[in-house]
């Protein structure tokens, strides 16, 4: 099972923090002294994530966490997105193949991949399921 909780680093510097990602060099943000720093690096997560499924590049997989670094998860809607939009790409058909076996219009599956659009968690579990995939759900 596949997650999308990725560990991060904090570091203190001047009067902040930098917050890194192994697995995913480009999320790299910073926050205040007086800044929740798990809530800026939520952020960054899911900007990266979302940046990744726009470009169409792979999710890579989670790496344990090392000494010092925090496991941040992305909103429930990114990870949604990013399971569909990972099992598109396992089952290496296209949008359009993937909105005729829900019997939609290729627009759909389009919007159900897009960040900006706000996709309703049942529909996403539909898509995933005509990929012959499951979208699970866990109380961590």
């Amino acid at each position: 099972m596949k997650t999308y909780d990725y560990a991060f680093k904090f570091t203190k510097e001047d009067g902040g923090w930098v917050i890194t990602c192994r697995d995913l060099p480009e999320a790299i943000s910073q926050a205040g002294a007086n800044e929740d720093r798990i809530d800026v690096a939520e952020g960054c997560l899911q900007a990266a994530l979302e940046s990744r499924i726009r470009d169409n590049e792979s999710l890579p997989v989670t790496s344990k966490p090392r000494r010092g670094e925090v496991v941040v998860s992305p909103p429930a809607a990114t990870a949604a997105k990013a399971v569909l939009y990972d099992a598109l790409r396992e089952a290496g058909i296209s949008k359009s193949e993937l909105a005729q076996r829900l019997g939609v219009d290729e627009k759909e599956v389009r919007r159900m991949l897009d960040a900006g659009h706000g996709t309703k968690l049942p529909r996403i579990a539909e898509a995933v399921e005509a990929l012959g995939r499951h979208l699970h759900i866990a109380l961590a």
